[in-house]
């Protein structure tokens, strides 16, 4: 995010400084904007031009694409700009060194001037706006780099854990009681958990003569 952004302050003052550029002399006395866009092609002549219809068009067209490559973070659009405003600008040294069979900066100020400077800054201003901008993809790569989030568990975590229902919870270990194989008469049926102790399983009769009976000594 930081770099993008400072790569399109840079961005943006390179093409500021090339739309600015053809409002200042580039040869001798002769402004910029005096030069047709036909000069790049055809051969500098001396005839005036418009402002639109000047160096200044390719100039302002580039601005707009570096405008265009800052809203969508794309680095090869503001590239693209620079090289527009570093192409135009060589196109016309090499015409102007052609209409006047050398390029260079005379001593008594005439040659080139601040306008052709201002210019070649302007694109390599904007070429380092690119350079420094990290674009969309990168953007795009970090953000899938990273790991996602583990969904919340929403089950408690509790220990020991406890056993799910299933078969083998269903099944208890615990003895069944033992069936009685005898009931009869004066049998008696207690209830399961009675804690009495059953100790009669059968029937005892009294003998009657036990009665009488004296105890032994």
């Amino acid at each position: 995010m930081i770099r993008n952004v400072l790569g399109s302050v840079v961005a943006l003052l390179g093409a500021a400084a090339a739309v600015q550029s053809p409002f200042r002399r580039w040869y001798d006395d002769r402004l910029g904007r005096d030069y047709r866009v036909q000069d790049l092609f055809d051969g500098v002549s001396g005839a005036s031009s418009s402002v639109l219809g000047s160096i200044l068009l390719p100039f302002l067209f580039a601005a707009l694409v570096t405008l265009v490559g800052i809203v969508l973070r794309a680095r090869w659009v503001v590239t693209l700009a620079g090289l527009i405003v570093l192409a135009s600008t060589v196109l016309w040294m090499v015409r102007q060194g052609q209409d006047a069979g050398s390029l260079a900066v005379r001593s008594d100020g005439g040659g080139l001037r601040w306008g052709v400077a201002q210019a070649l800054a302007g694109g390599v201003l904007l070429l380092l706006g690119a350079l420094l901008m990290s674009g969309r993809r990168r953007a795009r790569a970090r953000r899938g780099s990273e790991p996602c989030p583990a969904p919340p568990d929403d089950r408690p975590d509790t220990w020991p854990p406890t056993q799910e229902p299933g078969p083998a919870a269903q099944t208890s270990t615990a003895p069944e009681p033992e069936a009685d194989p005898y009931i009869g008469p004066g049998r008696h049926r207690r209830s399961p958990g009675d804690g009495r102790e059953d100790t009669a399983r059968y029937p005892v009769q009294e003998d009657p003569d036990d009665r009488y009976r004296p105890p032994h000594p």
